[in-house]
This record gives structure tokens, C-alpha cells and sequence, in this order.
């Protein structure tokens, strides 16, 4: 279980459409990793799944408008359900319900639950590529898209419920929990908006022979997770990614990624990209060193070298921190067994870094390819700060904020 999510109060609306089967396994998970879920459907959703389905998921009852219309001697539903919020998802989004919220209309027990309630909303529409490419719904979209308290989630493209291929499907369970995450995080803002964030990710292969390498047990799940907190929260965002040891699509998130195997390869994408950067997370696994002699096509094994020579990789974050222009910020890690803070302290002052992660690989579910992680955040000013154990999503939003305490030019 992720602690994050134990005792949050989050109330999901479904409006009426096919990809409702995913809000149900998006409830499943939440309700799983310790969540209090409600969730409300409208008329149209209850053509396409039952509200039993949504009772037995989020083990609460799941409000329809008969309820909502039904005369009780309580409060009214729509305010103790808007008041009992942190935060309101409606996925999926249909046109109709769209064209609702963006003039502000309530007419059902949804729409009267957004204008009762003062909690962020986040919208995740489903539709036919046509109609989501229609003119008003595109108006409405954008009507949205200026409300600050609407989080306008994008759609995925792929094929449709109708056969076609296109853009309008919605995003899957697992994107829409992170999205949710970030705006339970940060109360519905969007603090990273117009920062353009650069993030290394996995570790470098080098060479031997056509099929044999030197590298590392980086998984990427670190980068990958600093890079979807930054997007959620408003970042524009470029990941530079070695080999990846889990799954990972950028689309959902609006990641430009880019793929490298090698430290040159790295160094050159860095080279490209950094200088557009406003904050560098140099979380990627570098090696030390590399065959000094790549050997072409399948060495047989009896060929092998006996002693491999080697030589150094150069210090790629130490040669963009000689270059960085003024307001630009770099961030490193220092995966360290025993007490990392006295190396971690000193590879800071090396690489003229602003900032590192010290993250210890010799305790449980720490390190590479845990889903979890730990250690000490350590400012170029300041004390370090203990960063205790959490899972890597979790830790990346922390270390976000750590990032905002910094004497960052940039942020109002």
C-alpha cells in the first residue's frame, strides 16, 4: 500500500460513456491502497455501468440523481457530498456533461455537486475523435482549460469504442491516479506551470561487442516518477531515459522523451536540451567507465579478453554546472552505501551542484528498482533534511517542493 493515499476523500463522477469500465478499476486501485472513495453517476452513466458495480468497488453507497432527488430530512446531498471532498474527478467526461460545466448549468445531482463544492475538479473527457474534434465542444474545452479550478486532462489516441482510430479515448487508470495524486498534492495548483523542467532517467549501457555491456540495475522509476509529478503539476518536461525497467508512456503526461544506451549518447542529448532548461534532475545511473575498445559483431567467448581495459567516463553534471546560465538549477543523486551524507556532501561541492539526493542502496526498499526510497535532500545552502521513506511518486512530489525552496528566480 502507498500511505499517501490512506484517508483521502475523493469523490469521482462519471459521466455517461464506454470507458466508464476504467473509473471502475481506477476505484478498485484507489480503494485498495487505503482511499475513501464516493462516487456519483449521471442518468446517461447508468446505461453503460450499474451503480452496484461502484457500491461494491468503493465499498460506500454510489449516488445516483434518484437519489439526489428524493426528499430526505437531512442536508442537502449535493453540499454534504461538495463539502466532504479534497477533490472531485469526472471521468469519464462526456460532451454533453462538458458543455454543462463549462456554463456553469446543474441539473443533475453532478453538476449541482461542482457548483456546491470549492474543491479541485479534474476532468478526463471520452469521445468519438469527431466530437471531440467538434467546434463547440473544442469552445467548451477551452472554457475549461480558463477556469483555474478545472484540471483539463488530455485525451489518449488509439482506437475507439467505434472501430475508429483517433484521438478523444480516456486516459487509462494508472495515469489518471497520478494526475490525482499531483492535485490532491498540491491543493488544484499547478506550481510548475511555465517552468521547463529536464530529467535523466535509467541507467547507460557501454559496449563490449555487439551483445555483451557494462551497466547498472538502475529501473529509471525514480526520473520516470520526478518527471510525471513535474508534468502533472504544470512543467513543461523533456526525459532523457537509458533502458527503462518498467513500463512507461510519455503521451498521457505530454513528456518529450528521448531515448540514449550510452554516456555519450546522454551527453550530447544533455548538451542539446539543458540550456533550454530551467531545472535539471540528474537522476539517471551514469557509469564510471567504459571499454576503451568496442569490439564489432558477437565476440565467441573463447575470444573474450581475459583483462577488459577500461577508461573513465567523463563528468557529465559537472560539465553543464560550469556552464549554466544565471536562475538555471541543477539536481543530483548519490546512491551511497553506509552514511551517505559525507560522500553525498562532497560530490555536491565537486559537480556545482545546487542541490543533491542522497539515497542510501544498502536499506530495505531503497535504491535501484525499488518501488520505494529514502535519504537526505542537501541544499548547496543550507542543512540537509531527512527525506523518509515513501514510495517514488510520493518521494518525487516532496522533492518538488524541496526544489521550490530554492532560491528559484523563476517562481512567483
Amino acid at each position: 500500500m502507498d500511505p499517501f493515499w490512506s484517508g483521502r476523500r475523493l469523490l469521482i463522477g462519471v459521466s455517461g460513456g464506454i470507458a466508464a469500465y476504467k473509473t471502475a478499476a481506477l476505484v478498485s486501485a484507489l480503494v485498495q491502497q487505503g482511499a475513501e472513495l464516493k462516487v456519483v453517476l449521471t442518468k446517461a452513466a447508468e446505461h453503460f455501468i450499474s451503480p452496484l458495480t461502484f457500491a461494491t468497488l468503493s465499498r460506500q453507497p454510489a449516488f445516483t440523481d434518484a437519489a439526489f432527488w428524493q426528499a430526505t430530512r437531512g442536508r442537502p446531498l449535493h453540499i454534504e457530498l461538495g463539502e466532504w471532498a479534497e477533490a472531485l474527478l469526472i471521468a469519464p467526461l462526456s460532451a454533453n456533461t462538458l458543455g454543462k460545466l463549462a456554463h456553469g448549468l446543474a441539473d443533475n445531482l453532478l453538476t449541482n455537486v461542482v457548483l456546491a463544492s470549492r474543491c479541485p475538479v479534474a476532468v478526463a473527457p471520452a469521445m468519438n475523435t469527431q466530437m471531440w474534434k467538434a467546434e463547440k465542444v473544442a469552445e467548451n474545452w477551452q472554457r475549461l482549460h480558463q477556469d483555474p479550478r478545472f484540471w483539463a486532462l488530455p485525451t489518449a489516441s488509439g482506437r475507439l469504442a467505434c472501430d475508429a482510430v483517433g484521438e478523444g479515448r480516456m486516459l487509462e487508470p494508472e495515469a489518471l491516479q497520478e494526475y490525482v495524486r499531483a492535485l490532491l498534492w498540491t491543493g488544484g495548483k499547478k506550481d510548475w506551470q511555465g517552468k521547463r523542467v529536464l530529467v535523466t532517467a535509467g541507467g547507460t549501457r557501454e559496449p563490449i561487442d555487439a551483445v555483451r555491456f557494462i551497466g547498472n540495475p538502475a529501473s529509471g522509476r525514480m526520473g520516470v516518477a520526478l518527471a510525471v509529478a513535474a508534468a502533472c503539476r504544470g512543467a513543461t518536461v523533456t526525459l532523457v531515459h537509458g533502458p527503462l525497467g518498467i513500463p512507461f508512456e510519455p503521451e498521457p503526461f505530454g513528456i518529450r522523451a528521448i531515448r540514449v544506451e550510452t554516456a555519450a549518447q546522454l551527453e550530447a542529448a544533455l548538451q542539446a536540451e539543458f540550456p533550454q532548461a530551467d531545472l535539471l534532475w540528474m537522476a539517471a545511473a551514469v557509469g564510471d567507465v567504459r571499454p576503451s575498445q568496442v569490439y564489432a559483431g558477437k565476440l565467441p567467448k573463447a575470444d573474450l579478453p581475459q583483462m577488459l581495459p577500461l577508461e573513465p567516463i567523463p563528468d557529465l553534471v559537472a560539465a553543464l554546472a560550469r556552464n549554466k546560465r544565471p536562475g538555471q538549477r541543477l539536481i543530483g543523486f548519490a546512491a551511497q552505501s553506509g552514511d551517505p551524507l559525507p560522500p553525498a556532501r562532497e560530490k555536491l561541492r565537486q559537480k556545482g551542484l545546487d542541490a543533491i539526493v542522497a539515497n542510501p542502496i544498502d536499506q530495505p526498499d531503497s535504491g535501484f528498482g525499488s518501488s520505494h526510497n529514502q535519504g537526505y535532500w542537501i541544499p548547496q545552502q543550507g542543512s540537509p533534511e531527512r527525506i523518509p521513506l515513501a514510495t517514488k511518486p510520493t518521494l518525487a512530489h516532496r522533492l518538488l517542493d524541496l526544489a521550490r525552496q530554492l532560491e528559484l528566480g523563476y517562481f512567483s
